[in-house]
């Protein structure tokens, strides 16, 4: 049940925010405060995992959904005008920590305020970037929760999904058919500096650089979108510059169509580093980060280089650093999926996502990735559900296009579990 200090509120993400219609209005001065969330859990099992290729048993603390606490304010200040602010604190049901892999997530992974009127919306902090707000609003992979948490290659695309230190102005029309958003976050000086490769061996050196990654970025961005008659269509344009100074060009287009009990959604993404790697230390840092928006199962689906950092080991891969020129600069993702509302409480969906890898110079990370996911959601209520999904992944291409650091090509997951929302 919805805990309500004053009145309920439906505000989420920008993102979702579109997809929803405008609440009725509330007297001026009025305050309203509301804590809401989700509870995930699920059993998963994956083949070809570690390094003996086996298989894995385990719960995830988050199947479907990742669990979240969501404090969302907000306060009429006449005139069509209001103040808000948000927080969400995600966790994991399993074992009830924050994520800290493949790197520490703050104990806010989105936090900002802002004010909203006739003139469009403006909020400042931790928020989703462009790239994420028009797929999740346009065309997401699942009608009833927008990506399987457990398994979600298109998240690899969205360059990190969240952005610190950002100002994101959005706009739309009355009936919210069309609207476009703007955003700039600030990289408040977080530069890597040049130094001998062997300085990262000193004490505290690589601590120093892994924090360093985890800081601001500079990036800005905008999106547009239009949603009508059961037709959205929409893309995404973010230039990003990471902190060893290399710029990177992220878009994404795409489209639904919501007829009745059936949702088909199609769409397009592309990341492309502008300047290669090398091996000095900007560089190669640039490189790390890049990784952990473009690897592992979840987030991507497979290697973009060499490992110059093994987050798991919290250690450098010294015999790695002279491959790291041979790193891919540009990954690019076709989608395709249906949703079909097979009765009041079932729904079944399936998708498949392709991958492109290139621009390693000597071929060994160029290739392909192809991602399959089929899943049925029941609902109890309005508010429970359970849920199964199949996955598959396969890479083929040069020797360094595997899922893992450890060699896998292929590997089948199953999940099952339970969600509640309040």
């Amino acid at each position: 049940m919805k805990k309500t200090v004053i009145a309920a509120l439906a505000l989420c993400g920008a993102g979702a925010a579109l997809a929803q219609s405008q609440p009725a209005a509330a007297p001026a001065n009025t305050s309203k405060v509301q804590l809401s969330g989700v509870v995930d859990a699920a059993y998963r099992y994956t083949n070809n995992e570690g390094k003996d290729q086996g298989g894995l048993n385990r719960m995830v603390g988050g199947g479907m959904s990742q669990s979240r606490l969501e404090f969302t304010i907000e306060e009429d200040m006449g005139s069509g005008t209001k103040a808000l602010a948000y927080m969400e604190h995600r966790f994991n049901t399993d074992n009830g920590q924050k994520d800290t892999k493949p790197v520490d997530a703050p104990f806010f992974q989105l936090s900002y305020v802002g004010l909203q009127g006739p003139y469009g919306r403006l909020t400042m902090g931790r928020q989703w970037n462009v790239l994420f707000d028009v797929v999740t609003s346009t065309y997401a992979s699942f009608p009833y929760s927008p990506y399987m948490d457990a398994y979600k290659p298109e998240l690899g695309m969205a360059m990190g999904a969240r952005t610190s230190n950002s100002l994101k102005y959005i706009i739309a029309n009355a009936d919210r058919s069309l609207a476009a958003g703007l955003q700039y976050s600030f990289g408040e000086n977080n530069e890597v500096k040049d130094m001998p490769l062997i300085d990262l061996l000193k004490p505290g050196a690589k601590e120093a650089l892994v924090t360093q990654l985890q800081g601001p970025v500079q990036n800005y961005g905008g999106f547009v979108r239009y949603s009508k008659n059961g037709i959205s269509v929409g893309g995404g344009y973010m230039n990003f510059k990471l902190p060893g100074g290399t710029k990177v060009d992220a878009f994404t287009l795409g489209g639904s169509y919501k007829v009745g009990a059936l949702y088909l959604n199609a769409g397009y993404g592309q990341n492309k580093v502008k300047n290669p790697f090398n091996a000095t230390v900007p560089s190669m840092a640039d490189a790390v980060l890049l990784s952990t928006y473009w690897s592992g199962q979840t987030n991507g689906g497979f290697m973009p280089g060499p490992m110059i950092y093994d987050f798991d080991a919290g250690a450098l891969q010294p015999q790695n650093v002279g491959q790291v020129g041979n790193s891919a600069s540009k990954r690019e993702m076709f989608k395709i999926g249906f949703g079909y509302q097979v009765t009041p409480q079932i729904n079944a969906g399936a998708h498949y996502f392709h991958a492109k890898q290139s621009g390693s110079a000597n071929g060994v990370y160029n290739g392909n990735a192809n991602f399959f996911v089929t899943a049925v959601d029941y609902a109890f209520s309005k508010r429970t559900d359970a849920y199964a999904a199949i996955d598959y992944t396969k890479v083929s291409g040069g020797d360094g296009m595997t899922i893992d650091k450890f060699g896998a090509r292929s590997r089948t997951g199953f999940t099952v579990g339970l969600r509640h929302r309040f």
